[in-house]
This record gives C-alpha cells, sequence and structure tokens, in this order.
C-alpha cells in the first residue's frame, strides 16, 4: 500500500555547503518547493577548506549569473604547476575562464546562499537528519533541532520532528548523515594524515602567485587570498597525529621551512585547523527517492583543488533533472542519469588527486624517477598536457552517448556566440536551449531559441548543464526523440 500523505516541500536538500546551496538554488528558481536543512547556525563559516574554482565550475556559475562577481573577488592563475617540471599553461583552454580562480570557499557560498534565499529557498538550520524512510510516493525524514518542526504539523516537539518531500539530495558531507540513514557504505581509506591548514599574513610573500614544493618529509602550498592573507596547506610525513591535536603557528612555520626554504615571515594566523584527507566513494549516488551528492558522495586528497568544484558539478547535473521530475516533465528514468554521468567523474577524480599526491610526496629514488620522467614526458607532448588541464578544470569531462549519435553528444559546449548573445547567458533561463542555423524556425516548447552568430549548419540542442543533449548536420535527418528530458522539438 502506497502512501498518501502531503509533502512539506517537492525536494529536502541536507546541508548548506557549496554543493547544497547552488542545486537549492536552482531549484527554487526553477520554480520548485525547497527546503534546505543545516545543522550550523545561521551565518556563513569561514572556516573553509576549499580555495580554487576551475574553468568548468565557473561556466556553470556563469550560467548562473554568478561567475563575473566572483572573478572581482578572486586572484586569477593563468600557470598551474604541479611539479617543478610541469606547468600546465591554462590560457588554451577552450573557455571563457582560461585560469583557475584562487578563492577562498566561503565567497563561494556567501554568493550561493545569497541566490538561494532570493529564490525562495525555505531555510531549516540547527536542524539534522536523525532518520528517514521511503515509499512509492517520497521521503521521510525524522530531524532534530529548532527547524525540525517546520514539518511535523501542530503540536510537534520543537526539537524533534519530520519532514516529507518527493526527493532528498544529501550534501552533508563526509560524515552523510543521509548516507547512513540509507544504509550506503563509504568505503576507501586515509591517504594523508594531520595535513595542517592556516590562513595567515605574510611579511615576505612569495614571488610565485602559486608555490608549492615537496622537500624530505615535507610538503607545503601557499596561494594568496585578494584581502591579503595566504592559504598555507602542510604535511609532516614524519608527524601523524590525531586531528584534535592542538595546532600552533610554529608547526606550520617549521613544515614551510623544511619543505620551501623560509618560512616569509609568517605571521597573524586568522584560523588555524589540523585535519586528514581521505580517498572514498559511495557504490551508488542514488536509492529510490534518495540522492547524494559532493563529499557525501566521494571525498578525495585536496591535489588539484577538485572538491568542492566536482560537487558544485554534481549540483549542476541533478538540479535540472531533478525540477523536470518534480514537475512531470521528464520520467523517472532521467534521475537514473545523473548516477550513470557522475559516478565516473567521480572515480576519475579520486584517481587523478590520489595520483597528484603521490607522486609529490614521492620519497625514494625510483618513485622521484618516475615522477621526472613523467613531467618530461608531459612537457614535451602537448596532447598529454592538455589531456591533464581537462581533468582537473573539468573542461575535458563528457558524459556516455548513445550508440550512433552525433560526435558531440555528451560533451560540454564551450561559451559560443549567437545572434542573440552568448550560450552561457542564455542558460540563465535553466532551461534546453536549441542552437539553429542563421534563418531557421523552430517550436521548441520550453527550450530556449537561439541562432549560431557563425555561418555553421549544425543543430544542437544544449542541456540545461551545459552538455550536448542532440545534434545534426544540416542534410541529414532530424526527427529527434526527446522522451527522456520532455522535450518536443519541431521544424517549420
Amino acid at each position: 500500500m502506497t502512501s498518501s500523505r502531503t509533502t512539506d516541500s517537492a525536494v529536502v536538500v541536507v546541508g548548506a555547503g557549496p554543493t547544497g546551496l547552488l542545486l537549492a538554488g536552482d531549484l527554487a528558481a526553477a520554480g520548485v518547493p525547497v527546503t534546505l536543512v543545516e545543522k550550523r547556525a545561521p551565518g556563513i563559516s569561514n572556516l573553509s577548506r576549499a580555495m580554487v574554482v576551475h574553468a568548468r565550475t565557473l561556466e556553470q556559475l556563469d550560467a548562473r549569473g554568478l561567475a563575473d562577481e566572483l572573478e572581482a573577488k578572486g586572484e586569477p592563475l593563468a600557470d598551474l604547476r604541479l611539479f617543478d617540471r610541469l606547468a600546465l599553461d591554462l590560457t588554451q583552454l577552450h573557455s571563457r575562464f582560461r585560469h583557475v580562480l584562487v578563492l577562498p570557499q566561503y565567497d563561494v557560498e556567501r554568493v550561493l546562499e545569497r541566490r538561494a534565499v532570493e529564490a525562495g529557498v525555505r531555510f531549516a538550520y540547527e536542524t539534522e537528519v536523525a532518520g528517514l524512510t521511503q515509499d512509492a510516493e517520497g521521503v521521510t525524514l525524522e530531524l532534530r533541532g529548532p527547524g525540525a518542526g517546520a514539518g511535523a504539523g501542530a503540536g510537534a516537539d520543537a526539537g524533534s520532528g519530520t519532514l516529507r518531500a518527493a526527493y532528498v539530495v544529501g550534501a552533508d558531507g563526509l560524515r552523510s548523515g543521509v548516507r547512513a540513514a540509507v544504509g550506503l557504505p563509504f568505503p576507501g581509506r586515509s591517504v594523508i594524515r594531520s595535513l595542517v591548514l592556516a590562513d595567515v599574513r605574510l611579511a615576505e610573500p612569495p614571488e610565485s602567485l602559486l608555490t608549492v614544493n615537496a622537500n624530505g618529509d615535507a610538503f607545503a602550498f601557499i596561494a594568496p587570498f585578494a584581502d591579503g592573507y595566504h592559504r598555507v596547506i602542510g604535511w609532516d610525513r614524519s608527524r601523524n597525529v590525531p586531528d584534535s591535536e592542538p595546532l600552533g603557528l610554529d608547526e606550520v612555520k617549521g613544515i614551510v621551512r623544511q619543505a620551501l626554504g623560509r618560512d616569509f615571515g609568517m605571521c597573524d594566523a586568522r584560523w588555524m585547523s589540523r585535519f586528514h584527507s581521505d580517498e572514498r566513494q559511495a557504490p551508488a549516488y542514488r536509492v529510490g527517492r534518495v540522492f547524494l551528492a559532493g563529499d557525501a558522495a566521494h571525498v578525495h586528497s585536496p591535489a588539484g583543488g577538485q572538491g568542492m568544484n566536482t560537487g558544485l558539478q554534481d549540483a549542476a547535473n541533478l538540479s535540472w533533472k531533478l525540477a523536470a521530475a518534480v514537475q512531470g516533465r521528464a520520467s523517472d528514468a532521467l534521475l537514473d542519469t545523473y548516477e550513470a554521468e557522475r559516478h565516473p567523474v567521480g572515480k576519475a577524480v579520486l584517481r587523478s588527486s590520489g595520483g597528484l599526491v603521490r607522486l609529490a610526496m614521492a620519497k625514494r629514488p625510483w618513485t622521484r624517477a618516475v615522477r621526472a620522467a613523467l613531467a618530461v614526458f608531459a612537457d614535451a607532448v602537448p596532447a598529454v598536457r592538455a589531456k591533464a588541464a581537462g581533468q582537473i578544470t573539468g573542461i575535458g569531462i563528457k558524459y556516455p552517448a548513445p550508440k550512433g549519435a552525433h560526435p558531440l553528444v555528451g560533451r560540454r559546449i564551450s561559451d559560443v556566440a549567437l545572434e542573440e548573445g552568448r550560450l552561457y547567458e542564455a542558460l540563465r533561463a535553466g532551461e534546453f536551449v536549441l542552437i539553429s542555423p542563421r534563418g531557421e524556425k523552430s517550436e521548441t516548447g520550453r527550450a530556449v531559441q537561439a541562432h549560431w552568430a557563425s555561418a555553421r549548419r549544425t543543430t544542437v540542442l544544449v542541456r540545461p548543464d551545459g552538455y550536448v543533449a542532440w545534434a545534426a548536420e544540416e542534410g541529414t535527418e532530424r526527427s529527434v526523440s526527446l522522451k527522456q528530458y520532455g522535450e518536443k522539438i519541431r521544424w517549420t
């Protein structure tokens, strides 16, 4: 027997980090009632670990009208140096954003939170998930905290209650309560213990915008924020202590001196933290009506700065699919494509970030020799450098396409010029964009009609997340079945 209970929100998102904020904001902007559950008190914490925004993520933010604001706050870095002999020239990226943006996570969160509030997201702060059950029609969340009674009805205990939704997304991090509630394991292991983080001022800032090196047992990374502080990440292989062990500035200085030769006059630490780095991935991103995204689905080493970026791209992939399903415009099968597309990406990020950190911390002579040989090879072969840049920045990510599909299907499309403006401006409507040759008219349904600014004759249907759903060349059969997307396109 199925449940007939009324839903309180069409979707509940758990976790108000970058992933949850982007996802909830997208849903609300699409007209989907959404509640965002967060165990922290109101206000964005500045105790953040992520500090870079990659090109693909900037494109997704551009599709929401947010990228230019963040660009003004951060420091662009066009040369991404991985090892002494290998640098990736990001000016060669086929993107409007030919750099990585050095920007603290809290700046990204502030912008995403403002957007979510303006879109009408309902927030339940200081509230945790205590459990959940699901049936054929929805999910019932058991909550604890001041916001827990929001959907529990009159007479509910102020400190506990339930919230009913058609779908739930767990974006609640490494220790995800949602993941635990659906019984998913989180296999993997800790790869680096006792990493130290600090935001400090430097009396003598490094000459390079990004400074990184390993020496003996020590590794250090330094990058600037726009407000005059620098983020320092360090690791001493010989000192493995619990995360709870107190951290002082002298310890951070010592690691930096060993790895980089000097501590740059480090002082005035506004924040310091010790943590460990795990490599883990959930075996599934969907269990019935419950989804996982961001660190709740995958965590990995900080090498390459891909953590927050991968989570934001998870959200961009899932949000429009959930909106279409909730509004009855697409079948449930569309929701299965979230895991099919994003799980392999998470796995690839685990491999690449894990490989980078192992190479960076190579200690034995033979592993150092392998690192040097790989750097020399990559530096000499442009295609290898381009592939590495595509992987780290997200520009090279593509999704599976049906057999016989046009070569563009499943690929990210860059910010091409249209007669109507830029593609990523057109994507701000949150809908598909149909790009047709000049002079051609189509009955597009909800899709935005656009035309190439050039003489190109390919017809391309772009998904709301900037990937190609369908394409055809002029002169070929253009009957198209878009049933899974809930879209109908006809030409006149």
